[in-house]
């Protein structure tokens, strides 16, 4: 499988995707700039964390502009799995890939640090090698990390199982303890944790790497059924 990691200005953790497909998960990867008018020969799509355009105006709000973005939502809509960590799920809101929007944090401060998370739904291709309850411990980073939908919205994300992670532990005022979620067709995630820093006991735990190898089985699995 082959991985691209889109890099704007203002990443800063795109080596660590890199690293954790590459050296940890042992699959193909590239960066991929976002002036980028290709996504053509990737079979999975990772926006990493970071200030993309040094989140002016808000974050991930000048990053959807990006040429890149284009490509990222054919991506998307071709069934591609797209997974957005921190910043990413940030520019995969402001992009309409997913619904909702994030406001900052109830402390109005940065967080930086480990987080319980429960599985609430591992019938996912991003969670399909965590149990469903289990709790895991993957790092947080963010400043603008509390998610927010209207009721309508909310009432949807519950109806349709899109709810994946949440927080044991509310660390940001997030809507529903809400860490991430999907679409409505299921290969597009979105989450603030970063599960790339935690793919190795070296790291402080590997409990982020059943999410990178939940999305190698998804694919090999769809292509064995494609290739008979």
């Amino acid at each position: 499988m082959k991985f691209a990691v889109i890099v704007f200005p203002g990443s800063n953790c795109d080596i660590d995707m890199y690293h954790a497909i590459k050296d940890e998960l042992g699959e193909e990867v590239e960066y991929v700039w976002h002036d980028a008018d290709s996504l053509e020969g990737f079979d999975g799509i990772l926006l990493p964390g970071g200030f993309s355009y040094g989140d002016y105006l808000r974050s991930g709000a000048i990053a959807r502009f990006s040429n890149v973005m284009k490509e990222v939502i054919k991506a998307a809509e071709a069934g591609k799995p797209v997974l957005g960590v921190c910043n990413g799920f940030q520019v995969l809101l402001e992009s309409g890939l997913l619904p909702g929007a994030m406001r900052r944090n109830e402390s109005l401060k940065f967080i930086c640090r480990p987080t319980a998370l429960k599985v609430q739904n591992n019938n996912t291709m991003f969670s399909s090698e965590y149990q469903e309850g289990e709790v895991i411990t993957v790092p947080i980073a963010h400043g603008e990390g509390n998610y927010y939908c209207d009721e309508e919205t909310l009432q949807q994300l519950k109806e349709n199982n899109q709810i994946v992670f949440t927080y044991e532990n509310n660390p940001n005022g997030s809507l529903e303890n809400i860490a991430g979620i999907i679409n409505e067709n299921g290969n597009v995630l979105g989450m603030m944790p970063h599960p790339e820093r935690a793919v190795d006991e070296l790291l402080g735990g590997a409990d982020g790497l059943k999410l990178f190898r939940s999305i190698v089985k998804q694919w090999r699995e769809a292509n064995v059924i494609t290739n008979a």
